[in-house]
Order: structure tokens, then sequence, then C-alpha cells
């Protein structure tokens, strides 16, 4: 009761931020966090052609971060591109084609990005996609942890050696950041099995969605330790930008009663608000040296029993890297 009532208030955390700060408010100390100019970096960020994505680009672009937006619908991403050039005619936003659900377009994706020559600084895996009814992306895989799991687990692997040369080479840290929720709580260890979450035989909509993101934040534990070990200058955190008014609480809406429904609105972030904890973690010079932690309004919250379990991530990483390979060769 008194977290809710706290969180409702607003009030600020350790951070000295809260549930009602955003994300403007959250990255106005982002000069401080390296000794080159803000132009120099990149940052990709997926499902940014609405939602919380969309509002995480438009904060980065405004705070002069050339910004990439990989995306399925090259026409959408163009009119994203016309509403930050219009408030911002310096930025730079940089189209390319992805489908995150299929290992093949990744591949393609990332060796178009490579071919370009620029540092990678910000990686933020943002896109999310929930399916209330059991549907296969093209490599036959659930699609639900198809696109929010082993899209970007892959993305992630592909990249991470050109972040850690560019952290190398210019002496800035590099961030990852995966976008989770706290509905990743909602699993129970029993039911995390990795070959039904590739081809259920009992398909559950709100069940997948939240096997895929705690799928994330065991990516994030694991790959944490990695790179502690490798002793470079990258990290990667996974956040939970709070329940924001999106397309995915659009989909959920029919499957709860309207009475339901009115009392949980209450409790919906702004959008400005839910892409507050993303824009903290990938520009605020407070989250220096933070890695493998997971975040919520802001500051370190703590993660399901399960989340936190380091075998389970590890076996996870296996079965995935395992998966990705016999695609992809």
């Amino acid at each position: 009761m008194k977290d809710t009532l706290r969180y409702l208030a607003g009030v600020a955390g350790p951070s000295g931020f809260g549930s009602k700060s955003t994300a403007e408010q959250v990255t106005q100390d982002h000069c401080s966090w390296s000794t080159t100019t803000p132009s120099s970096l990149t940052a990709i960020i997926t499902g940014a052609t609405s939602g919380i994505g969309f509002e995480t680009a438009r904060v980065l672009a405004k705070r002069g971060i050339r910004v990439v937006i990989p995306a399925r619908d090259l026409k959408r991403a163009a009119e994203v591109k016309d509403r930050i050039l219009k408030e911002n005619p310096q930025a730079e936003i940089i189209l390319s084609l992805l489908d995150l659900s299929s290992f093949a377009s990744i591949k393609r994706f990332c060796s178009e990005f490579l071919s370009l020559g620029l540092p990678l600084n910000i990686l933020i895996n943002n896109a999310g996609k929930y399916c209330q009814n059991l549907e296969f992306s093209d490599d036959k895989v659930e699609m639900t942890f198809a696109t929010n799991y082993l899209g970007h687990f892959l993305l992630t692997e592909m990249f991470i050696e050109k972040m850690i040369n560019t952290a190398q080479q210019t002496g800035i840290e590099g961030r990852i950041i995966n976008l989770s929720s706290v509905v990743h709580s909602w699993v129970k260890r029993g039911k995390f099995n990795f070959n039904n979450m590739l081809n259920p035989k009992n398909y559950n909509g709100t069940q997948a969605y939240a096997q895929s993101k705690l799928a994330l934040i065991l990516h994030t534990k694991y790959l944490a330790k990695q790179l502690e070990a490798r002793n470079v200058n990258v990290t990667i955190n996974a956040v939970h930008p709070g329940i924001v008014k999106t397309g995915i609480i659009g989909d959920l809406k029919g499957l709860v009663a309207d009475s339901l429904f009115f009392m949980a609105s209450k409790l919906l972030k702004s959008t400005s608000q839910g892409a507050s904890t993303t824009c903290y973690v990938a520009l605020s010079s407070r989250t220096n040296g933070l890695n493998g932690r997971y975040l919520a309004d802001c500051n370190e919250s703590p993660c399901s029993g399960l989340a936190n379990d380091q075998s389970e991530a590890q076996k996870l990483w296996k079965q995935t890297q395992a998966l990705i390979y016999k695609h992809l060769h």
C-alpha cells in the first residue's frame, strides 16, 4: 500500500526521480556523461515508430544524439522522422528496414548499419509485441517470443563487438537497455520451458508476453556477467517503463472488464513518463557503471527470484545460442 501511494504521488527515489518524472527531465544532465559532443553519439532504438519508443527517439534526438530507427513499415518511420525534424531540424535520424521476428531480416539490418561506419554507443531494445492468438514467425517460432526476446537477443549479439570497439575508441561507456515489464514476475518456475515457448501446446497471450519479458531480464543478467568478466566499458540493464497507455494496453483492454480497466487506468503513465526510465539509463551520468540491474521509475527495483537465477539465465542463453546458430547456419 505504501509503495502504491508513493507511486501515485510520484515521490522521488534515491535517483532523485520517480513515477511522475518525464523523459526530458531525467536527461537534463546528459552533457556531463561524456567529454565528447553529443552529435558523435549514436543510438539504435527498436519500436520507435510509436508509444514509448517514439518518445525515447524524440528526446534522444533533442539531446543531440544521432538516432537510428529500424522499422517494418518505412512509410510510418518516415512520418516519425518528419515529426522529430519538425521539432528539431538539426536532428540526425536514420531509417532502416527491420522485422524483429525474422533472423534473416535482423542479419541484413545489422550488416547495413555496420557498413555505414558509424559508432554505436546505445542500443535500446524497446519493441514489444502482444499476440492474443497464436501466431508464428517466418522462422516458425511463436511470434511474441520471437519478437520480444529472440530478435533482441540476436540484435545484441550482432552489435556487441561494435559497441565494445566504440567504447574502447571513444572512452565513452556503451549502454544496452532491455525493455522488460513487471509482469515477468507472473511466470512460475515450472512454466518457464524454452521449447514450449517456441511452439506452445496451450497458448495464452498474457503468459507468452510475461515469459518474453522474463527472458529479457535473464538475458540482461547473464550478459552483464560476461561483460564484467571481459572488463569492457559496456553495460546492460533492464527497465520496467510502468503501465503506459500504448497499443499493447489497447490489445489487453478487451480482456478486462470496463470497470476494472477504468480503475487501472488511474495508474497509467503518460508516454513521456513511460519513456523516462529508458532515457535515464541511456543518458544520465548517474547510471555510469550500472550493470545487470532492473529499474523502474528511474530507480533500482527488485525482480522475481526466477529472474535472478543465474543457472536459469545460463541455461536460457545456451538454448538461445543453439537455436539461432541452427537457423543462421
